[in-house]
């Protein structure tokens, strides 16, 4: 869609590692483009007669909506796989799911618990792959949050981005993205919940090409300082259910309220990738109060994703 001589055809989102700046912004301009097609009643069937797969062993509302509605819009078809949908379920190889789907699909988006997976899947498949989430990183929820941050502010070089919670898969995939575009990221996680060290590597080394500083604290305050985002994820992720008391008493100083968002910039805008539960990790009046984007950025996860899947399948 953008005048630019970027492209994506054909490729696969794994990690935002794998893209440059000059990629994630053409996906971020694009959505925009077409935010504003459909709020206008613009038609853009820019997928017609395209089909995109979508495998979810994983339960999810705004990954499932998004994609399928949002290749509706785009006037193709999405087919819903749960995971007892699939032969992989019962012992068919990812290998050989990966190349049957090919032969019939467009393309193919997954939400799986390991990520070795959806690389599996990728590595075999001769459509693009889509990440839909692993237990290590969630590059399309991050793509609607840089562009929710980019509407929010104008621009994104040199913003800072202050996560306070769990260092899990949005973690790491914030990194990355901040990383890529040049925002500083801020992490304020509690001792024994630090995003992996691997993972924090890689984001520092690819946040010397952008000038980017990430960083790992275990002071919400100092993480926050400054900062003109504040984002929050809940502390017990989908599979961690058995940890849920412990995780309570380990984050109770780590919840987003006024307080802690008071360190934060004043026209600072608060974020979370939903759902949410209130009175954890983050307060109601900071979720519910003018700061908070967290339904713009939800309804921003059909745009940008509307805008990867064209860029990656469109002739």
């Amino acid at each position: 869609m953008t005048a630019t001589s970027v492209s994506l055809k054909g490729r696969h989102l794994l990690t935002l590692a794998d893209y440059t700046k000059e990629e994630i912004m053409k996906i971020i301009n694009d959505a925009i483009k077409l935010k504003d097609m459909q709020k206008k009643g613009v038609t853009h069937h820019y997928l017609k007669g395209k089909s995109i797969a979508m495998i979810f062993e994983k339960l999810s509302t705004r990954t499932r909506v998004s994609f399928e509605v949002g290749m509706i819009q785009l006037g193709g078809h999405a087919l819903f796989l749960g995971k007892d949908d699939l032969q992989m379920g019962r012992g068919e190889t990812v290998e050989d799911t990966a190349k049957v789907l090919s032969r019939f699909v467009d393309g193919i988006m997954i939400r799986a618990y390991s990520h070795d997976s959806v690389v599996q899947l990728a590595n075999n498949s001769s459509v693009p792959v889509i990440n839909g989430l692993t237990d290590d990183y969630h590059p399309c929820q991050v793509l609607a949050d840089l562009m929710t941050l980019y509407e929010a502010k104008g621009s994104l070089e040199g913003k800072k981005l202050a996560y306070v919670g769990d260092g899990n898969n949005m973690t790491h995939s914030l990194m990355i993205g901040c990383a890529k575009i040049g925002v500083h990221c801020s992490i304020a996680a509690p001792k024994g919940y630090e995003p992996k060290q691997a993972i924090v590597e890689k984001a520092q080394e690819i946040a010397k090409e952008t000038g980017a500083k990430i960083e790992i604290t275990n002071d919400p305050k100092e993480a926050v300082n400054g900062a003109d985002a504040v984002y929050t994820d809940v502390w017990t992720s989908m599979g961690w259910e058995e940890e849920q008391q412990q995780r309570l008493k380990a984050f109770a100083d780590f919840q987003v309220n006024s307080e802690l968002m008071a360190a934060a910039d004043q026209e600072a805008v608060f974020l979370h990738c939903l759902p949410a539960h209130r009175g954890e990790e983050v307060s109601a009046e900071v979720i519910d109060g003018p700061q908070s984007l967290v339904f713009d950025e939800a309804e921003n996860r059909l745009h940008v994703q509307k805008a990867l899947m064209v860029a990656l399948m469109a002739d």
